[in-house]
């Protein structure tokens, strides 16, 4: 009878204990069901690569700032922000599938599409389509005051700084200076960058320099504190055959309150851009797109660049065509790439 007992017992424990096995197994298996769903979840996240430019300059801010209003206004996104050499990198990342958007100057952008300008010697770069023109970086025609520069016409035979060789600045010199019919033959070229420009016109040793940024300009600024200068308004006609022959230049005026110069200096301007890559999501860029237009006012409340930027501006200076999904974004609200 003991050993009937005994046996009972025994099955009874192993029983038990495969009970107690069985459910730890099942709730192992909700654990780990809870967690592969938090992992499902975790996946539905984008991640997005935003090449900007130097971190001392202003790409890279104003890139983390968008980079927050996309985070907090889109679901489902998180946006890293690189720094980088600015445009012509920001578009070799694209290509390179090492980044998805990315923030360059608008003319850089069409060299690079079309491989002209800097881009020549390389296959045009498709890789890329435009989400939105986002602030103008100005054409400024920087002249010593006491030279007697009063047109673009008037450069001729004088020595004139043009920006860095294979720069931007250097081809928007040359193509202003051609809409005045002026070629890089008829003045005396330096290729200074802007710094080395403020110190030329400082010393003398030449009377006028193109620089392309927003403005102020902080050398245009120091500059302007130790001596006389102007930044020279274009010609109409000028701003007309600019705006007409290129489609990245957009008609420009610096307030005379920003140099604080007599009156205000009409110009062009190209635009910084944001772009991504072609292959990026339709409605991902359309939910970026709208994201970012519709909250303009948290940009502006990070960086004072984001006070230059509006829905309407956003198709102005439109040099590569628009994404599908930033497209049908602006003709909801009316807007067509100008």
């Amino acid at each position: 009878m003991m050993k009937k007992h005994k046996k009972a017992v025994a099955v009874i424990t192993v029983l038990m204990l495969l009970a107690f096995c069985l459910t730890g197994c099942g709730n192992g298996g909700a654990d780990n069901k809870d967690a592969d769903n938090k992992d499902t979840q975790q996946g539905a996240v984008t991640n997005l690569a935003f090449a900007s430019g130097g971190t001392s300059g202003t790409y890279y801010p104003v890139a983390g700032a968008i980079a927050q209003v996309w985070e907090n206004n889109v679901e489902g996104v998180s946006v890293s922000v690189q720094s980088t050499g600015a445009s012509a990198e920001n578009l070799n990342l694209l290509n390179q599938g090492d980044a998805e958007i990315a923030i360059v100057q608008n003319d850089v952008m069409y060299y690079a599409n079309t491989a002209t300008e800097g881009f020549a010697n390389a296959e045009p770069n498709e890789g890329f389509l435009t989400l939105g023109t986002v602030y103008p970086e100005v054409c400024q025609l920087v002249v010593d005051a006491s030279a007697g520069i009063e047109t673009v016409a008037d450069l001729k035979g004088k020595a004139v700084s043009i920006g860095a060789a294979g720069s931007g600045v250097e081809s928007n010199a040359k193509q202003i200076l051609a809409a005045a019919g002026l070629s890089m033959e008829d003045i005396k070229v330096q290729n200074l960058d802007f710094a080395e420009s403020a110190n030329a016109i400082k010393d003398k040793a030449i009377v006028a320099a193109f620089i392309t940024a927003g403005a102020p300009t902080t050398a245009v600024t120091e500059l302007a504190a130790t001596n006389d200068i102007k930044v020279l308004s274009l010609d109409d006609a000028i701003i007309e055959s600019l705006c007409a022959d290129y489609s990245y230049y957009t008609p420009y005026t610096i307030t005379a309150d920003v140099y604080g110069a007599a009156e205000d200096t009409q110009t062009v301007a190209v635009k910084a851009t944001i772009v991504v890559k072609a292959d990026l999501d339709e409605e991902l860029v359309y939910n970026l797109t709208k994201g970012l237009f519709e909250n303009l006012d948290a940009v502006a409340a990070a960086h004072a660049k984001g006070n230059e930027m509006s829905l309407e501006g956003a198709v102005q200076g439109v040099s590569v065509p628009l994404h599908p999904g930033a497209a049908k974004y602006f003709e909801e609200q009316g807007l067509s790439a100008e």
